[in-house]
């Protein structure tokens, strides 16, 4: 067991997956304004870096795992030109969204939204060209499992792709990413969302979550080969890439 899979939203007994999805459909609302302001919209420039790692493989079926209110999801569907992408999540208020989002981008055709338990996904083995998730598996009850099935659901040769979100390292970045994660960044989360807890969570997850050369072990275990990571924007977010 992970440090991260302990930590949970809320202490009101229910089981982990129980309190997130409880946790995502409530800042579902403000979540997309929350997480570009928070990041300064860096964000969206760690999702087009990731998606660019696939570019030459041109995978025409994809899996967007955590898929929340669909960012990533649209963003692949502009870039890589999949003939299906199907958003998978935990949370009904975010996948709402995310409809919402598709049909003005006039991508309703491309990408559908289903409700899944990230981990036991009810996809058949091998029938995706390739599996992403953006800031998502951290919250994952069972990291082992849930990197299994996506594994699992890959076809041979099929390709991962993750983006999350990692402690810096190195000084100053390390101080002022503390800094900014235990005062500003709950305070601002509190008053946007409402939710006192979700943003504290989130921090606490991140602190938690493996990352680097641990992150790249953990995915071969669970399957995957030629697996490597690179550090974006001085370490706040953490690129992996792996082919099954």
């Amino acid at each position: 067991m992970y440090k991260q899979e302990t930590i949970t939203p809320y202490q009101d007994g229910q089981e982990k997956d129980k309190q997130v999805e409880q946790m995502f459909d409530n800042i579902a609302p403000t979540y997309d304004t929350l997480n570009h302001r928070l990041s300064w919209d860096i964000d969206r420039g760690w999702r087009r870096k990731a998606l660019k790692q696939l570019l030459p493989y041109r995978p025409q079926t994809i899996l967007d795992i955590a898929t929340g209110t669909g960012d990533f999801a649209i963003l692949a569907a502009k870039m890589l030109h999949p003939r299906e992408l199907i958003g998978a999540d935990i949370s009904e208020g975010m996948m709402q969204i995310g409809r919402e989002k598709v049909k003005n981008e006039g991508l309703d055709e491309v990408i559908t939204f289903k409700k899944e338990d990230c981990l036991a996904l009810s996809f058949p083995d091998g029938c995706f060209d390739a599996v992403t998730a953006a800031f998502g598996i951290r919250n994952f009850q069972d990291l082992d499992k849930g990197l299994q099935e996506m594994c699992r659901v890959l076809k041979k040769e099929g390709h991962l792709c993750i983006v999350e979100l990692s402690q810096p390292r190195r000084f100053p970045m390390k101080q002022l990413f503390w800094l900014y994660s235990h005062t500003l960044l709950p305070l601002y989360g509190k008053i946007i969302s409402k939710d006192s807890h979700a943003y504290k969570y989130l921090i606490a997850t991140i602190e938690a979550f493996p990352q680097g050369e641990q992150m790249v072990r953990i995915l071969k275990n669970a399957g995957f080969r030629e697996a490597r990571f690179q550090r974006l924007t001085f370490g706040i977010c953490t690129l992996y890439v792996a082919t099954k």
